[in-house]
């Protein structure tokens, strides 16, 4: 994006205001192809029925449906609510989403922002939803609100840190913080001489990727993680008092969400938008690089959603004791591991 922006050299007001554009319209789309293809058809196929079938073709308009109904509806703040915060917080978890598509890597320049610290960047903005979360709870000026806002950050304050061991093996390996460059450290390796399919990082990082998976599902509260909306018990969690377009919001950056951390396990595991058998420089990944990328975010995606669909929901000393007892040590392990194969090898 930045080589194609330089191409016409627009100023930097016009640059910038194209790539808040391409953002924008892109978290909205990811939402709503995730929402139909997995919550939709794949979780209805799953469960042995047909799913939404009257809006559109098949019921592929079913999500739009379901947003126009949405921002119809009367928006709605408790009395007891704060009110301002208890409208801007959808806004900052909504934030939050938007900026991760910021590094995130289409091709070599189909990127927002191609960024040394790339890796950094996408894990330390990650954690910015809490906040917003929180402040949902709090505002909301209800026990059951403040008790999912807790749970909430309780588990993502937990789940952060396996997240980021599980990615300190690939940085280990590509010997980059820049998502680009461990795209392309993968497209250049071989297996045993032999680089057909390059060096996915997946093939020697597989207990990185199982544990980044894991912290990805609580990190996006699906079961079974989703302790901080338990219907049973605390109703809807700290998205109970949000009616209308608001919790439209909450819905749309939950997809978006997991459809960035979709894409940001396929670049740092899967290879990215690179095919290794076309060099890196060709100008044909302005096309086939998207449509690459893509197609390994729907394989993780389903991973994702596959773990939603088929597990019941953990208690929360079950919860915690996954990610301070088992993923964390199992983190640390990989990373030695990788440290000394990589300092022998």
């Amino acid at each position: 994006m930045t080589l194609l922006l330089a191409s016409f050299a627009p100023p930097y007001w016009l640059s910038t205001l194209i790539k808040v554009l391409v953002v924008s319209a892109v978290v909205p789309t990811t939402a709503l192809i995730l929402g139909m293809v997995f919550l939709f058809k794949i979780m209805s196929w799953m469960q042995s029925r047909l799913g939404p079938q009257e809006a559109g073709p098949r019921g592929t308009l079913q999500l739009l449906a379901d947003g126009v109904k949405f921002l119809q509806k009367e928006d709605i703040a408790p009395n007891g609510a704060d009110r301002w915060v208890f409208k801007v917080a959808p806004l900052v978890v909504l934030m939050s989403t938007l900026l991760l598509y910021v590094a995130l890597p289409a091709s070599m320049h189909l990127v927002v922002a191609d960024l040394d610290v790339g890796v950094f960047f996408v894990l330390a903005i990650s954690s910015l939803s809490v906040i917003g979360v929180l402040m949902a709870g709090w505002a909301s000026a209800s026990k059951y609100s403040l008790m999912g806002a807790l749970r909430a950050a309780g588990q993502l304050i937990a789940y952060e840190l396996p997240m980021v061991l599980a990615v300190i093996g690939v940085v280990i390996q590509a010997g980059t913080m820049s998502l680009n460059g461990i795209v392309l450290a993968q497209n250049d390796g071989s297996i045993f001489g032999w680089g057909g399919i390059g060096f996915p990082y997946i093939l020697t990082q597989f207990v990185g990727f199982f544990i980044f998976i894991a912290a990805v599902q609580a990190e996006l509260t699906q079961p079974p993680f989703d302790m901080p909306v338990a219907e049973s018990e605390i109703v809807s969690g700290y998205q109970v008092e949000y009616t209308g377009f608001r919790f439209l919001i909450f819905f749309l950056a939950e997809f978006a969400t997991a459809f960035a951390f979709a894409a940001i396990a396929a670049v740092l595991f899967l290879g990215g938008w690179a095919v290794p058998w076309l060099p890196t420089s060709s100008d044909w990944y302005y096309v086939l690089g998207p449509i690459v990328l893509f197609a390994k975010v729907m394989v993780v995606a389903f991973i994702i959603f596959w773990v939603r669909f088929t597990y019941p929901r953990f208690r929360e000393d079950q919860l915690q004791s996954l990610a301070w007892k088992v993923l964390i040590p199992l983190a640390l392990v990989n990373i030695v591991v990788t440290a000394v194969l990589k300092v022998v090898l």
